[in-house]
């Protein structure tokens, strides 16, 4: 059983950034991914075992960066900048890749709120 721990979320301004982290109990493939309120869970981001390669939905491309601690390969990263209303959401770290974007191991999640 992979343990996996995000943190970082919290209450922030439209337009202002935010970095989230995450680690997990062993160097495993992992993803970023959130769920607003009333909608499905979202996938946002893939982080190669290296930290070489990182895949992004459309939605955040260029304003998200994912990326993996190169001093604790266990831990990566969720910087997001401008951050809009709409990013509001619970945002989950996901690890041990099975399958196009299907991750078997998930954080509890953290909250970020964007707000006026």
């Amino acid at each position: 059983q992979v343990r996996v721990q995000e943190s970082g979320g919290g209450l922030v301004q439209v337009g202002s950034s935010l970095k989230l982290s995450c680690t997990a109990s062993e160097h495993i493939a992992m993803g970023w991914f959130r769920q607003a309120p009333g909608k499905d869970r979202e996938f946002l981001a893939t982080i190669s075992l290296s930290g070489n390669t990182a895949y992004y939905a459309d939605v955040v491309k260029g304003r998200f960066t994912a990326s993996r601690d190169s001093a604790n390969k266990n831990t990566v990263y969720l910087q997001m900048r401008s951050l809009k209303y709409e990013d509001t959401a619970v945002y989950y770290c996901a690890a041990g890749l099975s399958g196009p974007l299907q991750f078997d191991y998930w954080g509890q999640g953290t909250q970020v709120t964007v707000t006026s």
